[in-house]
């Protein structure tokens, strides 16, 4: 006898015990079931959980990025160019003839 045969007969047994029969299509419904919860994972999500704390990380400076907007911003500073911005080592801003302009430098990761 299979373990199946062996939970329908232990299902029909306790039923039978508990003063409500069944048959034996629904114990091997129910055993069919039982054998499938095993393979059910619960998550359980805790009452009161405490949040994780986010651990700040410095900022990492791009010194090659800061020389082009700095070398970007003194040529730029030489000319008729107005309210010259440099925002971090990436961003410089700047108007000339009442039109705003923004340069943005973006590095590149390496071709694989």
């Amino acid at each position: 006898m299979d373990k199946f045969e062996k939970l329908v007969n232990q299902i029909m047994k306790e039923c039978e015990a508990e003063g409500e029969p069944v048959t034996k299509e629904e114990a091997e419904e129910m055993a069919k079931m039982e054998m499938g919860a095993k393979d059910i994972k619960r998550y359980e999500k805790a009452e009161n959980p405490t949040p994780k704390e986010k651990k700040a990380k410095p900022r990492k400076v791009d010194e090659n990025k800061k020389l082009l907007i700095t070398a970007i911003a003194e040529c730029l500073a030489d000319t008729d160019i107005s309210d010259i911005v440099v925002k971090n080592e990436a961003e410089i801003s700047f108007t000339r003839l009442g039109d705003s302009y923004t340069v943005k430098l973006i590095k590149h990761r390496p071709a694989k």
